[in-house]
């Protein structure tokens, strides 16, 4: 088969909200300060889930690995993107696009599996509580960590060789970020094979977590119903809201992001889905976990507290 001769492509530059004209400086507040409450809030998580020994729990083991790969995963591509904003056209090299990418990948599949371990945890929790603390034993912890971002390093070698494996023609890239099909539809040749391979990861890294953490809330709710007492139900249900609310939020979005048929996309429903995925919901899980858990609002007064005297 006789082989095309494509040009060379050395770099991308981003058409991100290019569209959005001279309100662009508006987003840049906007997002900037987004991205500022974002950056406490993951910050205190980890910080305070160190620093008092009454967190010292898997529970909020895990919640303070989720807080530092999402303020990862928003410096891999919210600082470029506010720069884009006030300083337009700014290309990226294909290696720099391929790191972001790589790093984008790994740590998104790493907080879903995230979140599937802390369903796991509540779920040992409620259905096991007097064999909790032998079956979430430091060493299961850190299995679950490691196994989390393990399967995000796969996923993201698999998709990032696949797709800088192809050759370019176009240099837009119609988004703010390496993203995996707005940088898909800029290759020279037929991208069947490379979509497949986005599909099938994209739905593993959803759908998966998504069946286990509801098989895992199918026998809280079991355990739950068996309780006698109406405030032992609640109780019981309240320890798992933070969870349930942050992995509603998070799945819905990613759901709609990857798994929506590619004839149902625009360019302007793209970006919008991207922005509460990549700066919403991140500054979520924070909001979420100090102000509706009595336990991190606690441990806050007792270090404000400690700071005042």
């Amino acid at each position: 088969m006789k082989r095309k001769n494509f040009t060379e492509v050395t770099e991308f530059i981003f058409l991100g909200f290019s569209s959005f004209g001279k309100h662009q400086t508006t987003l840049f507040v906007v997002f900037l300060t987004i991205y500022i409450l974002t950056l406490t809030g993951n910050i205190i998580i980890v910080t305070i889930t160190c620093v008092d020994h009454r967190l010292y729990t898997p529970m909020y083991f895990f919640l303070s690995m989720l807080a530092s790969s999402e303020t990862v995963y928003t410096l891999v591509i919210v600082p470029r993107m506010l720069f884009s904003l006030i300083f337009h056209n700014q290309p990226i090299s294909l290696p720099d696009c391929a790191t972001q990418m790589f790093f984008f990948v790994t740590l998104a599949t790493n907080n879903c599996f995230l979140l599937t371990a802390m369903g796991y945890d509540r779920y040992v929790a409620i259905c096991e509580p007097l064999r909790y603390m032998v079956i979430m034993s430091k060493g299961m912890c850190a299995r679950l960590v490691c196994g989390s971002f393990g399967t995000g390093l796969v996923m993201a070698i698999l998709q990032v060789t696949a797709m800088f494996n192809l050759p370019f023609c176009g240099t837009v890239v119609d988004h703010f970020f390496c993203d995996i099909y707005p940088v898909m539809k800029l290759s020279c040749v037929d991208t069947t094979i490379n979509e497949i391979i986005n599909y099938g990861v994209s739905s593993f890294v959803i759908l998966v977590p998504i069946g286990l953490i509801s098989i895992s809330y199918v026998l809280i709710i079991y355990s739950i119903l068996k309780i006698a007492s109406t405030e032992g139900r609640k109780k019981a249900f309240a320890t798992c809201a933070s969870h349930l609310t942050v992995v509603v939020v998070h799945y819905g979005c990613a759901s709609i992001a990857y798994l929506k048929p590619k004839s149902e996309s625009s360019v302007e429903k793209d970006l919008l889905l991207s922005m509460t995925y990549i700066i919403i919901t991140p500054l979520l899980n924070p909001v979420v976990y100090s102000l509706r858990n009595k336990e991190v609002k606690d441990a806050l007064h007792r270090a404000m507290g400690r700071s005042i005297s």
